[in-house]
Formats: C-alpha cells, sequence, structure tokens
C-alpha cells in the first residue's frame, strides 16, 4: 500500500510572544517572509494521509503552504513557478492506476523540475515524482510495514540532507517500489528494498519511507488497515503491537530526521 477551481487551505504558522512589543517585532519578519517566498503546494492524495508532520513543520518555521486535495477533487494547477515549492504526501493508490489526475500532475512535476522548483515526495508522492521522471514503479521486492532502519548510501549526503546521520528507523507502509530517475543520487537504502530514497539536481527529493509520522497519524493508519498488519511481525511486514511499541519516542527520533531534511529541502525554496 502507499499510502484528491480549486479550494485552496492556506497555513501560516501561529506564533505566541508574551511580550507585545516583541510580538510585532516576530510577526514583522514572518509578514517579511512570506512576501518573499510563495506558498509551497501541498499535494493529498487520501483523507487518511494528509500533510501531518510535514505540515507542522512549515507552520512552525513561518512557511506558507497550500493544500491542494485532489482526493475531494481538486484540480491539478498548471503552473509550479506559483509556488516556491512542491511536497507530495502518501497515498493508498499505486502510481499505475488509472487515475485523472496522475498524468497533469506528472506534466506539473517535470515542469517544476525543469524550471527548478523544489520537490518533495513521501512514499506514493516520491513513487509520482519517480514515474513522472520516467524511472518504472513496480510491486516492490518485499512490501514494507512498520517501522524498519535504513541507511545512507552516502556520507556526504548524509551530512547534507540528514544531520549526518549514517542510518535512522524510517516508517514504511508499501507495496509498490520506484526504480532511480536518470540524473538521481540515491540517498536512502534498506535490505528488503533498495531504492529507498533520492536527489536529484541537489533540490528535488522522493522518498519511499515515510518522516512525517505523527503518533496520531501511525495509530489511525493501524486502526483503518487492520487487515493488512500480521498477528506475529514477520520479516518487514510487523504487527500492530511493534508497531505501536514505544511510539512517542520512536515519532520524537523521526521528527529530528525530518527536521534535517525539511531545513535543506526548503533552502532551494523558489523567491518571489
Amino acid at each position: 500500500m502507499n499510502r484528491r477551481k480549486a479550494r485552496i487551505e492556506v497555513r501560516v504558522a501561529g506564533v505566541a510572544v508574551r511580550d507585545p512589543r516583541q510580538r510585532g517585532a516576530r510577526m514583522g519578519r514572518f509578514e517579511r517572509l512570506h512576501r518573499r517566498v510563495p506558498p509551497i503546494a501541498v499535494f493529498r492524495f487520501s483523507p487518511t494521509e494528509g500533510p501531518a508532520a510535514f505540515g507542522e513543520w512549515l507552520d512552525a518555521h513561518g512557511l506558507p503552504w497550500q493544500l491542494v486535495a485532489l482526493d475531494k477533487g481538486e484540480a491539478v494547477p498548471l503552473d509550479p513557478a506559483r509556488f516556491a515549492g512542491i511536497g507530495m504526501m502518501g497515498g493508498p493508490m499505486s502510481v499505475n492506476d488509472p487515475l485523472p489526475w496522475i498524468a497533469p500532475l506528472h506534466a506539473l512535476l517535470r515542469r517544476a523540475v525543469m524550471l527548478g522548483v523544489p520537490v518533495l515526495g513521501h512514499c506514493l508522492g516520491g513513487q509520482l515524482l519517480a514515474q513522472a521522471l520516467g524511472a518504472p514503479v513496480t510491486r516492490a521486492a518485499v512490501p514494507e510495514i512498520g517501522w524498519i532502519e535504513v541507511e545512507a548510501t552516502d556520507a556526504g549526503l548524509a551530512s547534507e540532507w540528514l544531520g549526518g546521520r549514517a542510518r535512522f528507523t524510517a516508517f514504511q507502509w508499501h507495496e509498490d517500489a520506484f526504480e532511480m530517475p536518470a540524473g538521481a543520487v540515491p540517498l536512502l537504502t534498506d535490505r528488503f528494498n533498495p531504492h529507498q530514497g533520492f536527489v536529484l539536481d541537489a533540490r528535488h527529493v522522493g522518498l519511499q519511507c515515510h518522516i512525517e509520522m505523527t503518533p496520531a497519524l501511525v495509530r489511525q493508519w493501524c486502526d483503518g488497515s487492520p487487515h493488512e498488519l500480521p498477528e506475529r511481525t514477520q520479516g518487514a511486514r510487523q504487527s500492530r503491537t511493534d508497531i505501536l511499541r514505544e511510539l512517542d519516542e520512536r515519532v520524537a527520533a523521526l521528527g529530528e530526521v525530518a527536521d534535517s531534511l525539511y531545513t535543506r529541502w526548503t533552502r532551494g525554496l523558489r523567491r518571489a
């Protein structure tokens, strides 16, 4: 499983400052930032797989973003130059399904890459980016569900994108997997599926794994798809009990990885 005239939801970070004089200065800085940075388009493909920690991170850093809810029938925007960047979340569908929004989204992604508008894809979003760039997306050699360690493929990339981490425990829930697009550099791998992440042109990132998880989102997926979880952990498919064990600690550690990667990705945002 790879976890839809548009109504646009704009998010801006809230700021709590005790001293009202500080609040005015802080909001002034945020307003100047928002004038310089167009919103980031965040694509949602399923109501169960929203921006989660990615949206929270953007809010916390004062970066405006627009939700494009394809799961609600919103149209794919035509011009990526309207946005500072493009983020894509997960979804239960396959990129090989005959869905009407896939072709226009592919076109948007290819143009974004051509124009240098940074793209970030989580799981299904990573598969969509890879496929848009000509890489096959096929059934994974081993479907993965649960907390699985991934490794950086290059120390330099680990330093640049992962805060120097050689490995970390990511969250997985997928049945398909992508190949490397032409010109992309592998970023992450694991023992079950070799292609867990790539970087293209030092600004576009496709992830097979999830780094945007919150405790509530993990529980929601487990509650929503109990038939996909084995009673006992079997290889790359973990039981509900094992997935939820030490959940807060695991999500907190994953959040530190996400902070490193999101910080590096947003350095390339297009400015107004």
